[in-house]
């Protein structure tokens, strides 16, 4: 008779133990919000998560891609914003001053409230 030898059990090649799941709760403490934010940016697919059934749960790679998602990085310094809105200086008259010409700045307008309806509406005595 033949017998048939068990089928071998897949070798895996890490023995490393699988990633540390953490509920939306405890990222929510980490980054300082709500569970619900959390738990809503997972549902509409905005952060990085696992679903293990209905559940959503997240590692430690998720964690910091939430935060790189949601960093903001300064804006560039002033001095080179004023350069690049400066209009370039016009030549040298025949006196030769060379003062710097000042950025043309754009008249501004005042606002100014409306009357208020009701003394509109109401101003007839009967």
């Amino acid at each position: 008779m033949y017998r048939f030898a068990p089928a071998p059990v897949p070798h895996r090649p890490s023995e490393a133990p699988p990633p540390r799941l953490y509920r939306p709760d405890e990222i929510a403490d980490t980054l300082g919000c709500s569970a619900w934010w959390v738990k809503d940016r997972a549902r509409r697919r905005l952060i990085p998560h696992t679903r293990v059934g209905r559940a959503y749960r997240f590692t430690a790679e998720h964690l910091a891609e939430i935060i790189r998602l949601h960093e903001e990085r300064p804006a560039q310094p002033a001095q080179t914003t004023a350069r690049a809105t400066e209009p370039l200086s016009e030549p040298t008259t025949q006196t030769g001053s060379t003062q710097p010409r000042r950025p043309a700045v754009a008249p501004t307008t005042r606002l100014r409230a409306r009357s208020p309806r009701r003394q509109q509406q109401y101003s007839a005595v009967a």
